[in-house]
């Protein structure tokens, strides 16, 4: 993993305001003879599994919290390719700044469905709060500790847009 240490990816933040999100690269740029990027099982290598296991890959998210892009909890920032996919309810998980951790996260991680996920995103946002921040810090770092729930990356799921294009009725217009 050669070159630049850090993944930048456009994430959906407060608002749907869209932002860099800064991380340790944890994949190798490989690529097949046609350009594409091979199987991200492929490109992650011992090293990407170990920033993984251990969450170190989002310490350079803490950049992203001292520019007010993001708090230390709050629902996890996705991409800004899923803005039109969300439903009106789904929306209001913007209504507050993302977080490096929130409830999804103590409860699962990428091993929950988008269901119960926004769910979680939902219930934080209707009782933020310190003393429930500080619940959720407490038990994250417990998790991270443990290495809990740790999975590959989004792989583990379907991407939402890919989930919910599907669903959608041939003759209606996808505006992703």
């Amino acid at each position: 993993m050669r070159g630049n240490p850090f993944f930048v990816y456009p994430r959906a933040g407060k608002n749907g305001k869209v932002f860099n999100l800064v991380k340790f690269r944890s994949m190798a740029n490989l690529k097949d003879k046609n350009g594409e990027y091979l199987p991200d099982s492929i490109r992650l290598n011992r090293y990407g599994r170990f920033l993984r296991s251990t969450s170190l890959d989002e310490l350079p998210e803490l950049i992203n919290v001292l520019r007010g892009d993001m708090s230390l909890v709050g629902p996890r920032p996705l991409s800004f390719k899923y803005l039109p996919f969300y439903t009106p309810a789904e929306m209001h998980r913007h209504d507050v700044r993302p977080g490096l951790t929130g409830l999804a996260q103590i409860n699962g991680r990428n091993a929950i469905s988008w269901e119960e996920r926004f769910r979680y995103d939902l219930q934080y946002v209707a009782t933020v709060s310190f003393f429930v921040d500080a619940g959720i810090l407490f038990k994250t770092v417990a998790k991270v500790l443990k290495r809990e729930d740790v999975g590959e990356g989004s792989a583990s799921i379907k991407s939402l847009h890919e989930l919910r294009a599907a669903a959608m009725p041939e003759n209606t217009e996808n505006t992703r």
